[in-house]
């Protein structure tokens, strides 16, 4: 078609060869002053005109038909002679423009109008395209430093007080209507995607009656707290008597003479069945040094029918009343005790798992352990606490305990927030409700109000248009004082998701249980990012935390994601200074708390908008760092510092710990700096590297560890203790039972952990080469 149009164009120009020809011309000149001579007749004018123009309407219509270049183009007398004799003659006659000049014109307009319909639809179907089809977001590394104090400045100790002051509002209802109000203030903060996870679980829940000591050579009986067994008593505090109990114990009565056994210890045991049998005996057990878990096993290994448990008050702060109060603890290590190791969901297999011990455990208040032994109730003399202690064998006593077990409905509130470049790697951020009337009340909604008070800060980022780069959830557990049921229960029936997924663990678990002094505690790969974590919000404050970070036990719902899925965790809270160093534990009683105890220890709420800013600060670098921040090489120390001590001078041990750390310097070294490199990073090769990081503590899972001690062997007992808490376990075992087994099969399970850990590394460093090896 373009070869066509170009030889039309040509013709129309007046280029045809036979216009060249100089005959053609001379007879077309002759006709021209024929025709002039006919034209100047009268009659043939007014016909000739309109001729013309019809002759010319219908040329535009037919381009085959055009004659127009075949017509002179001038005269050399008749055309100027007849513009002398007849002005009207240029109207007539003026020359048309000719049709090729006209074609060439509409054709260079057409094309340019083509092309700028398309240029303008080009831009159209680009927009919509964009628009449907986002681009990935160019790297907000640059400015992550000043998105994060744009995001924390929202955070507020003013509307967290007012969101804490919302939560108590809320009435005394189960767990799913609580649950159910968490998610509407959720969505309401502008949290888009909130669900609510429902299980039917067993619980143990306080009877109609409170449960009741007597002593058998008077007759007195007594509630938990100390006071006497009366109608007035039961009626004025019948809600503290009732809750003041060990979920998941044996029930029924036991008359049996008490013996005071002090903390439990090995040591302690040892000492008493030296002195008497304790078989089908009553300890009077202090609550603290070591968990209760473990030194409840201990008592019913050494023959023990029922347990009185009490909080010694020279253990606790000085500032803390509670000798008259009496508590409730949880017997279960975690989950639903009907479906252990599986999720409580439709259709699962219930095992009759009515009591987890074979004890009769009551706690009971200090005064009250004072009035069985008769003891008096003054034991501060001088400035200074004496410890509660007494001769081994006390009086006789009946113990009576009437708990009930039923299946109820928990409710987890969960939350999401995608990430635009890692959508599938989870960041979690937990707290817990409860509806536990009194006990622990504000406790929950001082986490409750802190994360919600996060959510408010992030939802105002994201109505700009920002996202994280991975995925945070937001997790509100219920049943966390009967043994972290909700959270468990959740982990269980997502783990093969989340043992792919989850990055780390960020707990909120009782963030305000003092006001002296900040506890970080991170798990050795986060320990270095909780140091930084302070030192960036020192920016702002006059006081600034510096506190140690230590690897350490703690309570709440972070217990599953420590020890079954091997997660990185960290938790900020405030604590009062510990008086002793017995004072390990206590966190285990759930004590009845004033509506006003919150206020009390932080009245202004600055230490709330702390604990929120340290922790948005690190779930916000967590979730945004293009590389991990993990360090590899402070968890083949921390393996290093936990195997020194004369107790584990093993030479294979030792050796082992030091290769790890030579792998982990490597790696630290030939891995991690690079990728922290922009001009170095290789999408893919962080992504490989990220899902190293995130698995790093995997290896130090051990398959099985006394009751109340964490699998993850990275965690030791408490800040006193520097070894790991299985080798000190078994070492203890070892005494109390003359045997070694126990500490051969220890030192086992933690020499393969850190053989499996350096392996772990050196693959890492393997996949790595390959790939370069592979690229070059």
């Amino acid at each position: 078609m373009a070869y066509h149009k170009v030889n039309a164009d040509k013709r129309a120009q007046g280029h045809s060869p036979y216009l060249d020809n100089d005959e053609l011309q001379a007879t077309a000149l002759e006709l021209e002053w024929d025709m002039e001579k006919e034209l100047e007749e009268p009659s043939f004018d007014h016909f000739r005109l309109d001729g013309a123009v019809q002759h010319h309407l219908g040329n535009s219509q037919s381009p085959d038909l055009d004659l127009e270049p075949i017509q002179p183009s001038s005269s050399p007398k008749g055309r100027f002679q007849r513009l002398q004799e007849d002005p009207d003659y240029v109207l007539h006659y003026t020359r048309q423009t000719p049709k090729s000049n006209r074609c060439s014109f509409f054709q260079i307009l057409k094309v340019f109008c083509t092309a700028f319909i398309l240029f303008i639809f080009g831009i159209v179907i680009g927009y919509y395209a964009r628009k449907k089809c986002p681009s990935p977001p160019p790297s907000q590394e640059p400015n992550n430093p000043h998105i994060y104090h744009e995001i924390l400045k929202e955070i507020k100790a003013e509307h967290i007080q007012q969101i804490y002051r919302d939560l108590l509002q809320f009435p005394r209802e189960d767990d799913v209507d609580v649950a159910m109000k968490i998610l509407f203030q959720w969505r309401s903060q502008g949290l888009e995607d909130v669900r609510l996870v429902n299980y039917s679980v067993l619980l143990d829940l306080p009877g109609s009656s409170s449960n009741t000591v007597t002593l058998k050579t008077s007759g007195e009986c007594f509630y938990p707290s100390g006071q006497q067994c009366n109608k007035e008593t039961k009626t004025l505090h019948s809600q503290d008597l009732l809750y003041s109990y060990a979920a998941y114990s044996a029930k029924g009565t036991l008359e049996a003479e008490l013996v005071d056994v002090q903390y439990g210890t090995v040591a302690d045991l040892i000492r008493i069945q030296a002195i008497t049998n304790v078989t089908k005996k009553i300890a009077l057990l202090k609550l603290g040094q070591s968990p209760l878990l473990y030194k409840l096993s201990l008592l019913e290994d050494a023959g023990f029918g029922g347990v009185l448990l009490y909080v010694d008050p020279c253990d606790l702060p000085k500032t803390t009343d509670l000798a008259d109060k009496a508590f409730m603890v949880s017997l279960n290590g975690g989950g639903d005790p009907s479906t252990p190791g599986y999720a409580s969901i439709d259709g699962s297999y219930r095992q009759n798992q009515l009591n987890l011990t074979t004890l009769l455990v009551q706690p009971i208040s200090a005064v009250l352990a004072k009035k069985l032994v008769s003891l008096p109730e003054d034991t501060v003399q001088k400035d200074r606490c004496i410890p509660l202690q007494w001769p081994a064998a006390g009086k006789k006593i009946s113990l009576t305990i009437q708990s009930v077990t039923t299946y109820k409905t928990i409710s987890n509130v969960i939350g999401y927030l995608k990430g635009t470049v890692f959508p599938d790697r989870y960041v979690i951020i937990g707290s817990h409700h409860n509806s536990l009337n009194t006990y622990s009340g504000q406790e929950w909604a001082s986490s409750t109000a802190i994360i919600t008070a996060f959510i408010q800060a992030l939802a105002l980022k994201v109505k700009k248009g920002w996202r994280p780069d991975r995925t945070i959830v937001f997790c509100s557990w219920g049943g966390t004082s009967f043994g972290n049921i909700g959270s468990y229960e959740w982990a269980e029936d997502l783990k093969r998701v989340l043992q792919r997924n989850v990055v780390a663990y960020v707990s909120l678990h009782n963030p305000v249980r003092g006001n002296s002094t900040l506890h970080p505690v991170a798990s050795p790969s986060l320990q270095q990012l909780a140091a930084e974590s302070q030192s960036f919000n020192c920016v702002e404050k006059t006081r600034c935390p510096g506190s140690n970070v230590s690897s350490v036990q703690i309570q709440g719902d972070s217990d599953y994601f420590i020890n079954h899925l091997g997660v990185p965790a960290m938790q900020f809270s405030y604590e009062d200074i510990k008086t002793s160093e017995n004072s390990s534990f206590l966190s285990e009683a759930l004590f009845p708390i004033h509506t006003t105890k919150t206020e009390e220890l932080d009245s202004s709420f600055s230490l709330h908008e702390t604990i929120a800013k340290l922790t948005g600060q690190v779930t916000l670098q967590i979730a945004n760092e293009p590389v991990l921040p993990f360090n590899a090489l402070d968890i083949a120390l921390e393996v290093q510092n936990s195997l020194k001590g004369d107790e584990v001078d093993i030479p294979q041990l030792l050796a082992v710990a030091s290769r790890l750390r030579d792998t982990a310097e490597l790696f630290q070294s030939d891995e991690m700096r690079p990728a922290n490199d922009p001009k170095e990073r290789a999408p893919i090769r962080v992504r490989m590297l990220n899902d190293v990081l995130q698995s790093l503590e995997k290896s130090f899972l051990i398959d099985r560890a006394p009751p109340g001690l964490y699998r993850n062997i990275l965690y030791r007992l408490d800040e006193r203790t520097s070894q790991f808490s299985v080798l000190l376990e078994a070492l203890e075992h070892c005494k109390l039972h003359q045997s070694n087994e126990t500490i051969q099969a220890a030192l086992s399970e933690v020499l393969n952990s850190i053989k499996s850990a350096q392996v772990y590394f050196k693959a890492g460093l393997d996949v790595f080469e390959t790939t370069l090896a592979g690229k070059k």
